[in-house]
C-alpha cells in the first residue's frame, strides 16, 4: 500500500516507518532487501510507533515493502556476535530467568498495542509471513492477504516456541488442534486455506491488496468511532466470559451508547 500523498511522516527508523493521514496511520516495514526480517531494534521501533500514534488515529494499517511481508526473525540473532550493540540470544540464555523473562517481555511490547480498543488494526500481508512475521500479522485485528501469501510458524522446527504473542490469537482463530498442527509441522498456509480457516478476512490478487485494504479501512471509518470502540471491547472480552456474563456486558455497553447518543453521558 503506497503512503498517501497527504500523509505526514512521524518517523522512519530501524526498518520501521510510521506515517499518519488524518484517521489512518500506516506502519511500514522498510527493509525489503532482507525480506523485512526482524530484530530487537525493529521491535523497539514498532513499540515506539504505538506510543507515537496521534489521538485522531482510528485505523492502523501494517504493511511490508517488497515481495514479502516479513520473513521472520533475522538469523543473525542466533550467531555468537548477534546484532551490533545488542546482547546475542546466546548471551541472553546465559542470564538469569528474571533477566531473560524481562527481555522477552520487552520484545513483546512491539506486538501488543495493535489490540488496543481505540484503534482497529489491519495487516496487509503479501508473500512470506514466517515466524515473527506470522505473529506480527496475528497481532492485528484483521488480515487482508494477497494470493501469494505464505504463513508459517517455524519456531518449533528451530527448537523454540512462538513467544511474540501469536499463540493466543492463533488458537482463537483456528482452534487448538489446527493451531498445534500448524506450529508443530511448520508447514506453509496459503491464501485459500488462510481465508477458509479464519486466518484471513479476505484474500485478493496481489495487485488488488492495496485497494482492498483501503476499502476495508474506509468501511471501518464509516461507523461512529465510539460504537466501534465499545464493540471491539465487547468482542475481545467475550472469550473470557460466560454466556450470562457476556449478556451483562452487552447491556452495560448498550446503556453507555444510549446515554452518549442522548447526550446524557458524563
Amino acid at each position: 500500500m503506497a503512503t498517501p500523498a497527504s500523509a505526514a511522516e512521524v518517523f522512519d527508523k530501524d526498518g520501521v516507518r510510521l506515517s499518519v493521514d488524518d484517521a489512518v496511520a500506516t506502519v511500514t516495514l522498510t527493509n525489503p532487501a532482507k525480506r523485512n526480517a526482524q530484530s530487537p531494534a525493529l521491535w523497539r521501533a514498532l513499540a515506539d510507533a504505538g506510543r507515537s500514534l496521534p489521538g485522531s488515529v482510528r485505523v492502523v494499517v501494517l504493511r511490508g515493502e517488497g515481495k514479502s511481508f516479513s520473513a521472520g526473525l533475522d538469523r543473525q540473532a542466533f550467531t555468537p556476535e548477534g546484532f551490533d550493540g545488542e546482547p546475542s540470544f546466546i548471551d541472553l540464555a546465559r542470564g538469569s530467568d528474571e533477566d531473560l523473562d524481562a527481555e522477552i517481555a520487552a520484545y513483546q511490547e512491539a506486538f501488543i498495542w495493535w489490540r488496543r480498543n481505540d484503534i482497529v488494526s489491519i495487516a496487509a500481508v503479501q508473500g512470506h509471513a514466517i515466524g515473527a512475521g506470522f505473529q506480527l500479522a496475528l497481532a492485528c485485528d484483521l488480515r487482508v492477504v494477497a494470493q501469494d501469501v505464505q504463513f508459517a510458524m517455524r519456531e518449533t522446527s528451530l527448537g523454540l516456541v512462538p513467544d511474540l504473542t501469536g499463540t493466543h490469537p492463533l488458537v482463537g482463530l483456528v482452534g487448538y488442534a489446527r493451531a498445534l498442527e500448524i506450529c508443530a509441522t511448520g508447514r506453509f498456509v496459503g491464501a485459500e486455506e488462510a481465508e477458509r480457516v479464519g486466518l484471513a478476512n479476505l484474500a485478493v490478487p496481489v495487485e488488488e491488496l492495496d485497494s482492498a485494504v483501503r476499502d476495508l479501512a474506509g468501511a471501518v471509518l464509516a461507523a461512529p468511532h465510539s460504537a466501534v470502540v465499545e464493540t471491539k471491547a465487547l468482542l475481545r472480552g467475550a472469550v473470557g466470559r460466560s454466556y450470562e456474563e457476556q449478556r451483562v456486558a452487552e447491556r452495560a455497553a448498550q446503556a453507555r451508547r444510549l446515554r452518549d447518543l442522548a447526550g446524557l453521558s458524563d
